[in-house]
């Protein structure tokens, strides 16, 4: 394979910068650092290290930045979110406080949500009953979360939920995290907290993304296939050629990392690749259906459940941020083996489920319809991490250096924030601030200098 000259790489990139002086023993490098993957936490980290005066290569293995959180508006003429849609922790969202400089606008998601039962709209006794046992059972979930054995979240659940069993069990599970409970560590779903209260992007959430990542140094449709680490730096195989960096940073996703997507050299250690087991991502999907003149009847961005039988049911949200567009969400078990057959079947699927809901005539107001599929994404395969049973502990594991030198990165690695692009970009930051420190790129606080006290005058030492 060629070796890529640094000005192939670099020209007309903002990361082109006086090197840094090398350590003792250290070989020239064609860049600092070699980020894998321009997603949240990729783009995060090249932000930052750039900032701190490292010469950054930022390699994508898709065709656009932006990672599982992209807004697409070719396909129905309005912003549709093919992944991440729903802006967590809206308080301190790193995002939302950059989003200004963006000249993007962002507003409060509605509280609260509708259910269906059966063709008809519930009745405020049927939405409470359902509302307090969902708390219920995020309670229980939390008090066995403070035992000393993790358990599956399922076992934790009340046996009394009755009628709604199906549905809180979507709603904890599939909905939240893309896999049943049963397959999901209590102490993993506890730590994530709730995420009731949310902002959303009017012009998409992936459209942020790759606002704050414009001008960075990325390759496009390049992917990394090789990390060759040695005692001076490392090699970086991409499809397109070699470069020569300091440090790496990999923000793969962890089903990508588990399926020998990227080859180490020395190779990966078992607990690494474990941990990335026990994180596999769970499924989620979004089918997206145009229907103007809200046939419905929903407000902006309602979001709706039903009171479902079993696991084959759905999410939708409605009218999104006041356009005609819908969004049935799919996930879980059920999602996975839906996506598996594909696009139409996918589309059918959510045809099929909004006449049950909302009766019959409703499918004849469907304009146009669009899938995705992520499980399919070759260096995805999936939506979002949650830990398995008995394995709390991966994420911690998952987040240790390779000797200072590789870095792992992203929304698997954060302990509380797993799931959310915000957990995704601190993750990015907090291995950035990790590589300029060992790099010696790290300002460090200058010491405060004591106040010098006063001397006294003449006239008070003579008294």
């Amino acid at each position: 394979m060629s070796r890529l000259s640094r000005r192939t790489f670099l020209a007309g990139s903002t990361a082109l910068l006086a090197a840094p002086a090398l350590r003792p023993g250290e070989a020239a490098s064609d860049v600092d650092v070699a980020i894998v993957g321009a997603g949240a936490a990729g783009i995060a980290a090249a932000r930052r290290m750039i900032a701190g005066k490292a010469r950054v290569a930022l390699f994508e293995a898709g065709e656009r930045i932006g990672g599982r959180c992209i807004t697409d508006s070719a396909l129905f003429g309005v912003p549709f979110d093919l992944g991440a849609h729903w802006m967590h922790f809206p308080d301190d969202n790193p995002l939302i406080k950059l989003a200004p400089a963006t000249g993007l606008d962002i507003y409060p998601a509605p509280r609260g949500l509708a259910m269906r039962v059966g063709p008809r709209e519930a009745r405020a006794g049927e939405l409470e009953t359902f509302l307090s046992l969902l708390v219920r059972s995020r309670r229980t979930i939390d008090e066995a979360a403070r035992g000393t054995t993790d358990m599956a979240a399922a076992r934790a659940l009340p046996p009394d939920l009755g009628g709604w069993q199906h549905t809180v069990a979507f709603a904890l599970g599939p909905y939240l995290c893309g896999k049943p409970l049963d397959k999901v560590s209590a102490m993993d779903l506890a730590k994530g907290g709730a995420r009731d209260i949310a902002a959303l992007c009017r012009q998409g959430y992936g459209a942020l993304l790759a606002r704050l990542g414009a001008g960075l140094p990325v390759h496009l449709s390049d992917p990394v296939t090789k990390l060759d680490r040695d005692r001076r730096g490392i090699d970086v195989h991409t499809a397109r050629g070699r470069l020569r960096a300091r440090t790496a940073i990999v923000t793969m996703s962890t089903n990508a990392l588990a399926a020998g997507k990227l080859e180490f050299k020395p190779g990966l250690s078992r607990r690494h690749l474990q941990a990335a087991t026990d994180l596999s991502l769970g499924s989620y999907d979004h089918i997206a259906l145009m229907m103007p003149d809200n046939p419905l009847g929903l407000q902006r961005d309602d979001l709706v459940l039903e009171q479902a039988s079993g696991p084959r049911t759905a999410a939708l949200l409605a009218n999104i941020s006041g356009t005609g567009l819908h969004s049935v969400a799919v996930a879980g078990e059920f999602g996975r083996d839906l996506a598996a057959q594909g696009e139409a079947a996918m589309i059918e699927f959510a045809r099929e489920w909004l006449g049950t809901v909302f009766g019959a005539g409703v499918k004849d107001k469907i304009a146009k319809s669009h899938a995705t599929r992520w499980n399919a994404e070759p260096f995805v395969l999936g939506g979002m991490s949650a830990a398995t049973p008995g394995n709390a502990d991966a994420r911690r594991i998952l987040r240790a250096s390779i000797g200072r030198r590789i870095w792992f990165a992203g929304e698997a690695t954060h302990e509380t924030r797993w799931g959310t692009v915000a957990g995704a970009w601190e993750e990015g930051e907090r291995v950035a601030l990790a590589a300029l420190d060992q790099l010696g790129l790290l300002e460090k606080p200058k010491p405060e200098r004591p106040a010098r006290r006063s001397r006294p005058s003449r006239r008070r030492r003579r008294r």
